[in-house]
């Protein structure tokens, strides 16, 4: 029995894509600036007598989109995405309540009063 394939590939890890593919991305990516490159340089002598300011336009991206697309061919490899964090956040801990334990300061009568205004009158 053959199988029929969809087409469609899921991806069931956070893991990061092969270096195979990263790296034909990045020459993908380079060759297509290199091509809009290509394109601003003839125009730029295509146009030069007939569209001046066009043609300083397409001079100066050919100019600069070399810098651009070797920079963007280095990039680093992408975060690998959806990965779990290792940071597990401390458990919450409530402020600690008032105690009512008798300090040197206050008497015994007036720990009392204190204790009672908590609990409230009903209780005594």
């Amino acid at each position: 029995m053959r199988k029929q394939s969809s087409g469609e590939v899921f991806r069931i890890t956070g893991a990061r894509t092969g270096l195979d593919e990263d790296v034909r991305g990045r020459q993908r990516r380079y060759i297509i600036s290199m091509t809009v490159r290509t394109v601003a340089v003839i125009l730029t002598a295509a146009l030069w007598n007939v569209a001046r300011p066009v043609a300083i336009g397409t001079l100066i991206l050919g100019a600069f989109l070399p810098y651009v697309a070797v920079v963007i061919a280095n990039a680093g490899r992408e975060n690998a995405p959806g990965l779990p964090t290792t940071f597990v956040p401390a458990p919450y801990r409530p402020a600690l309540e008032p105690s009512s334990v008798v300090t040197g300061t206050e008497s015994a009568d007036d720990a009392a009063a204190t204790e009672r205004e908590h609990r409230g009158p009903e209780q005594d």
